[in-house]
C-alpha cells in the first residue's frame, strides 16, 4: 500500500516537472530576442574594466540580476493572481519599450556617432590617468548594468508570464523561477566567457 502511494507521488512529481520543462521551453523561445539584447548589453557594460577585475564585475552584476529576479518573479505572480487582466497591457508596454529602444539605438548611432568615438577616447585616456578612481568607475558600471538588467529581466518575466497565464499560480511560480535562474546563469556565464575571450 505504501509502495503504491510512493509510486503515485513520484509519478505526479514527474508529470509536474514535465509540464514545467515544456512551459519553460516555450517561454525561453519567446524571450530569445530579449536574451540576445541582454547578453550584448551586459558584455558591453564590462568593457573598460581592468582584465583582472572583469570576472568580479560580471559576478557583481550577476548577483544584482538574481536580486532583480527575486523581486520580479513574486511581483509577476502577484499580478497574475490579483489583476490577471494586467498581463496583456504589460506585454504591450514591454513591446513598445523594445521598439523605442531599437529606434533610439539606431538614432543615436546615426546622430551621435562622432560623439561616441570622442567619449571612448576620453574614457581610454582617463583609464591611463593614475588620478582616476577606478573603483568608482567600476561601481558606476555595475550599477548601470544592474539597472539595464532590471528592465530586460522585467521584459523576460512579462513574456514568460504571458506564456503561462492559463496555468495554476504554483505552476506559474515554478516556471517563472526556473526561467529566471536559467536565464541568469546562462547569460552571465556567456558574458563571463565573452569577456575572457
Amino acid at each position: 500500500m505504501a509502495g503504491s502511494s510512493l509510486l503515485a507521488l513520484i509519478d505526479d512529481i514527474a508529470t509536474i516537472l514535465d509540464d514545467v520543462s515544456l512551459m519553460t521551453k516555450a517561454a525561453t523561445k519567446k524571450t530569445a530576442g530579449v536574451l540576445g539584447d541582454d547578453l550584448a548589453l551586459n558584455a558591453q557594460q564590462v568593457t573598460g574594466v581592468k582584465p583582472a577585475r572583469e570576472l568580479p564585475v560580471v559576478w557583481a552584476v550577476a548577483k544584482g540580476s538574481f536580486i532583480n529576479k527575486a523581486i520580479l518573479v513574486p511581483a509577476a505572480v502577484a499580478i497574475s493572481f490579483f489583476v490577471p487582466w494586467l498581463v496583456t497591457p504589460l506585454l504591450m508596454l514591454g513591446g513598445a519599450f523594445l521598439c523605442f529602444e531599437g529606434f533610439e539605438k539606431l538614432a543615436h548611432k546615426f546622430l551621435h556617432g562622432k560623439e561616441d568615438e570622442t567619449h571612448k577616447q576620453e574614457l581610454h585616456e582617463a583609464l591611463k590617468n593614475p588620478d582616476v578612481d577606478l573603483k568608482a568607475l567600476e561601481k558606476d558600471k555595475i550599477k548601470g548594468a544592474i539597472r539595464t538588467d532590471f528592465i530586460l529581466s522585467a521584459e523576460i518575466i512579462a513574456i514568460t508570464l504571458g506564456t503561462v497565464t492559463g496555468q495554476s499560480i504554483g505552476m506559474q511560480f515554478l516556471v517563472l523561477t526556473v526561467v529566471a535562474i536559467m536565464i541568469t546563469v546562462g547569460v552571465y556565464g556567456l558574458v563571463a566567457g565573452i569577456v575572457k575571450l
